[in-house]
């Protein structure tokens, strides 16, 4: 469909279809629109860096194109002096583009400690409210292919397995939740060209540069792996064969929770079988970890290391009973029963 025919049948409004124009801006649409192909309402979460804000752009053309309803949200944080300010002027940037957003302020004492792991937290709770109040389904986020470099490295240094490898993706699940990131595949120097040109604007987070955070000692690390050979397709090729062997691993708890699992949705408990436990145990570790997911209404997974202590703790007790993932877990002779915690 040509761009006249688009703009007639979709009016999109002058000023954004002349930022489309643009022939790298076009072409940037298009691989950001082949990505995402969803046809449901969304929720585009902007901080004013260049990636967020070609998100914002990219999807708004998306939306009207699709006739979709999208609203866009700006966190502020609040973990620096300027940050305020700095949403007001996102705010009102993106207004004159015909892009209405709301500010949602994280208010309260801060963390001390892993404050950007806690920051990323806060925002996700914020945008999983919306979800609900507006009985939306999905969730844009502007992660890019820098990115999707950086979280594997850090995974890595943090001891995760192999779905904590691979779970940063195009699309993750949580809960009746889908976590979109349509600009995985764009490189980060496209997306500041795409802000640039659309809005002559972006914000530059000046954490971005201390070394006290990990994300900013893995992107430096990252920089003398791409001159040793470190390349898109080479880390593509990686995560295709893990997700391989992920994807074997999931048919088998999906096929133990079928089998020795039965949800009462009288009591809205959750119960065990005795075979459940007698599987390989990564597939009684993903099993217990989904259905207390499940049970719980949990947006991330319990630790690791907690739950491993629980299946310890079933395993080698005749009676047990804890509290994790607002979930109780309770043995009763060889049964297991996890109902939500009030």
């Amino acid at each position: 469909m040509s761009l006249k025919n688009l703009s007639a049948k979709t009016k999109i409004p002058k000023i954004l279809k002349n930022k489309l124009n643009d022939s790298k801006v076009d072409h940037i649409y298009k691989k950001f629109e082949k990505l995402l192909d969803v046809e449901d309402n969304f929720i585009v979460a902007v901080s004013g860096g260049p990636d967020s804000l070609a998100l914002a752009f990219l999807s708004k053309i998306y939306s009207i194109k699709n006739k979709l309803k999208v609203k866009y949200y700006i966190i502020d944080h609040k973990l620096r002096a300027e940050s305020t300010a700095e949403a007001k002027h996102v705010k009102k940037i993106l207004k004159k583009l015909h892009i209405n957003a709301e500010i949602l302020s994280w208010r309260g004492t801060k963390p001390k400690n892993n404050i950007q792991s806690s920051a990323r937290a806060k925002r996700l709770e914020f945008l999983f409210s919306r979800c609900k109040k507006f009985k939306i389904t999905n969730i844009l986020l502007g992660h890019h292919q820098e990115d999707l470099f950086e979280n594997f490295f850090i995974r890595i240094l943090r001891g995760s397995g192999l779905k904590g490898l691979i779970s940063f993706g195009k699309k993750t699940k949580i809960g009746n939740i889908t976590v979109l990131r349509p600009l995985i595949n764009q490189k980060k120097e496209d997306l500041i060209v795409v802000s640039k040109k659309v809005f002559g604007f972006y914000v530059t987070d000046p954490t971005n540069d201390e070394d006290k955070f990990l994300r900013v000692r893995v992107r430096k690390l990252l920089k003398g792996l791409k001159n040793d050979g470190l390349s898109q397709k080479k880390f593509n090729d990686t995560i295709i064969y893990l997700k391989r062997s992920n994807d074997v691993i999931d048919y088998y708890v999906n096929k133990n929770l079928q089998s020795n699992t039965f949800f009462s949705h009288n009591e809205k408990q959750l119960v065990i079988n005795d075979k459940f436990f007698d599987q390989p145990y990564e597939i009684v570790f993903r099993s217990l970890s989904d259905s207390i997911n499940l049970v719980g209404k949990n947006y991330y997974a319990p630790r690791g290391k907690k739950i491993d202590r629980v299946i310890k703790d079933i395993q080698k007790n005749a009676s047990f009973r804890c509290t994790l993932g607002n979930c109780i877990i309770q043995k009763v002779n060889q049964t297991v029963i996890i109902s939500k915690e009030h």
